[in-house]
């Protein structure tokens, strides 16, 4: 059974006007259970509606998504299994990025790596229940770096200050969840989107232009977001991702709709070739080279 208050997804969502290119990835999404199969943490700070593999797979087909990146969200912990079975399902249409604990061997890694995941992700957010030590996510890293693999960091701009130092000694690509959760009344002339700025100066950083949802304060289509998302796409064009998230976990006023959320790129990314970038050249060098 979901928490209670969990807002499920979206039920009906509009078909986009905006066509996709082929080969277009979703570089951020999630499956989730279902839990007689895939059981949630207990440690979790949410339990979420089941959203399994094979409607990810349908959601995507009828929005012409092509590839996904799957991601392990805090729900399931570090026990990976519903992530790493939709890879085993997908072809080689998909990839993951796993959370793992400091009793992870390499070997483990390796067989995670074989069946397509790219990175591990580290969650700093607090009201999530962050709790892993900066030892035990080192440990992490020293496995990692000898895979082809990258780190994958979601953190809120409060949590930056203390996590800074730390992420400028990560030895892989670190790539930033959702805008840096820069909130919609801060914006590109805050104190917030200048540090997340100052991070992706140096080319190790990625960033996502995802969520908007999540920090708009205007609700869909979330145009009070478009700054921030034109700005950081201008600012590293070879180093950003789009995603949608979906299912969209913990989301506290209501489900976004995906058409709304595909018809947003060309708004912000009004330019083809980077558009091209963003969708399909970006994740493919990152994830299937």
């Amino acid at each position: 059974m979901a928490s209670e208050g969990y807002i499920p997804f979206h039920p009906n969502p509009s078909v986009p006007t905006f066509l996709l290119p082929q080969g277009a990835c979703d570089s951020h999404c999630h499956v989730f259970g279902p839990a007689d199969t895939f059981p949630y943490s207990p440690k979790s700070s949410y339990i979420p509606v089941d959203a399994p593999k094979e409607l990810l797979a349908q959601r995507h087909r009828s929005f012409g998504v092509d590839r996904a990146v799957l991601v392990q969200a805090s729900c399931h912990g570090s026990d990976n299994r519903a992530m790493l079975d939709a890879l085993k399902t997908s072809g080689d249409t998909c990839r993951g990025i796993a959370i793992v604990d400091s009793s992870v061997t390499l070997r483990e890694l390796e067989q995670m790596n074989e069946l397509g995941v790219r990175g591990v992700r580290f969650n700093f957010v607090k009201r999530l229940k962050a709790r892993q030590p900066i030892e035990e996510r080192m440990h992490i890293l020293d496995m990692v770096r000898q895979l082809p693999w990258h780190l994958v960091v979601y953190y809120e701009p409060a949590d930056l200050p203390e996590i800074r130092d730390f992420l400028k000694q990560v030895p892989v690509p670190v790539v930033i969840d959702h805008m840096g959760c820069i909130p919609a009344d801060r914006g590109v002339d805050s104190r917030e989107f200048e540090d997340l700025a100052d991070l992706l100066k140096d080319d190790r950083f990625w960033i996502k232009v995802s969520c908007p949802e999540r920090f708009s304060l205007q609700g869909p289509p979330y145009l009070d977001m478009d700054e921030v998302s034109r700005s950081l796409i201008s600012m590293v064009p070879q180093r950003v991702l789009w995603g949608t998230d979906w299912p969209h976990p913990n989301m506290k006023k209501e489900a976004p709709d995906d058409g709304l959320l595909i018809d947003r790129i060309p708004r912000v990314c009004p330019d083809e070739h980077t558009r091209k970038a963003m969708l399909i050249d970006n994740p493919t060098r990152l994830y299937w080279s």
